[in-house]
């Protein structure tokens, strides 16, 4: 990836865009993609898609990634100025106190931190008790709701955590032994921009490279899947795929308190190809054939599940008369919060892989997924 891509990503990772209110990292994507793509469309639910046309009775090949990250919207505002709020997409309770957030006024976004009463008016028994988002507030600095209107806030905006993306290289080791240099990305909103990034990434290097694929490559932005995959629905329609490959981030396990079979995936071993969430059991053909090609190309790879969530897959690979479809996805440690992290080897690993399925995948191939 050139520094003209990777600036890309941390512009996008940076903008504001919680489900629903996807509107700003969707032109920006718009903008980035409309250089490399033969045609940009949308739909009526807000998502976008960019396609390159290597042989034009070949197979769609769906890649989508969802652009939306989670947030809250505000809920109320009480008489002292403190704003409540509701979660857009699922956030531990224990990660919020203390942190800053961004409201979306309709004027400007407005500053804010995530509050709570201070535990020094607390009674004994309720220090001992984790303080839930429901006795949480935002304070953006207002007296009463006179000043909260002046700032143009109101009920119904939509609420981002203030971070910053960033990088840092630093040398490797494994197994007490120097293992090169590694660069880690930190940031908000990586589930998932870093997979809507690499869906722009597949056109833009089928591009610039002038890759020859016997397919039609449909990349998407998709929206709102943080509240249950609303996007992809209308996106499968719109598109009408022969394949989908769902790209999306993984839980890295190499956590403190995280069991082996529960997150398998670690950050910097290479990309984590989903054998099975609680939403989608991939197409099996398809999953060999990625994970074929990850052999024959030398692509690290490992093989994870994902018991306790889904993606944009769940609704693509039952739509129309069914979609063989898998999830792929990058490594990523501490995804819904306000600060997450993950290798960029992987991510660059994933569009490797990709590239390749995407030179495969002609008619003969995409046939030959369905068994019966």
């Amino acid at each position: 990836m050139n520094s003209k891509s990777l600036k890309f990503l941390e512009d996008l990772c940076n903008s504001p865009g919680p489900s629903g209110f996807e509107k700003e990292p969707i032109a920006l994507m718009k903008k980035y993609v409309a250089k490399y793509a033969d045609s940009v469309y949308g739909d009526k639910m807000g998502n976008l898609f960019y396609d390159k046309v290597g042989q034009k009775d070949g197979p769609v090949i769906l890649i989508p990634g969802h652009i939306d990250e989670i947030g809250f919207i505000i809920t109320g505002v009480n008489a002292m100025g403190y704003l409540s709020f509701h979660q857009l997409g699922g956030w531990f309770d224990q990660v919020l106190l203390g942190q800053r957030v961004k409201v979306m006024s309709k004027k400007r976004l407005v500053p804010g931190l995530i509050a709570c009463k201070p535990p020094h008016v607390m009674d004994a028994e309720e220090r001992k008790k984790v303080v839930t988002k429901d006795k949480m507030f935002i304070d953006i600095g207002a007296a009463n709701k006179d000043e909260v209107e002046a700032m143009g806030v109101r009920i119904g905006d939509a609420v981002v955590p203030e971070s910053t993306f960033y990088s840092m290289r630093k040398k490797a080791f494994k197994e007490g032994k120097a293992n090169g240099e590694r660069t880690l990305c930190f940031g908000k909103a990586f589930d998932n921009r870093i997979s809507a990034f690499l869906t722009a990434e597949v056109i833009r290097t089928l591009k610039e490279e002038r890759i020859e694929h016997p397919n039609r490559v449909v990349g998407a932005a998709t929206v709102q899947e943080e509240v249950g995959a609303r996007g992809a629905k209308t996106a499968a329609k719109a598109t009408m795929p022969d394949v989908a490959i769902v790209v999306d981030v993984d839980v890295a396990g190499d956590v403190p308190g995280i069991e082996p079979q529960q997150a398998q995936a670690k950050m910097g071993e290479g990309l984590a190809i989903t054998t099975f969430d609680a939403l989608m059991i991939p197409n099996q053909p398809l999953k060999e054939l990625v994970i074929e090609t990850c052999q024959k190309h030398k692509i690290p790879y490992q093989l994870a599940t994902t018991a306790g969530g889904g993606t944009d897959g769940a609704p693509i690979h039952v739509s129309n008369v069914g979609v063989p479809s898998i999830a792929i996805g990058v490594p990523t440690r501490h995804i819904h919060s306000h600060v997450g992290v993950f290798d960029l080897a992987d991510l660059e690993n994933t569009l490797r892989l990709l590239i390749e399925l995407v030179k495969v995948l002609d008619r003969r191939t995409v046939d030959a997924l369905i068994t019966i």
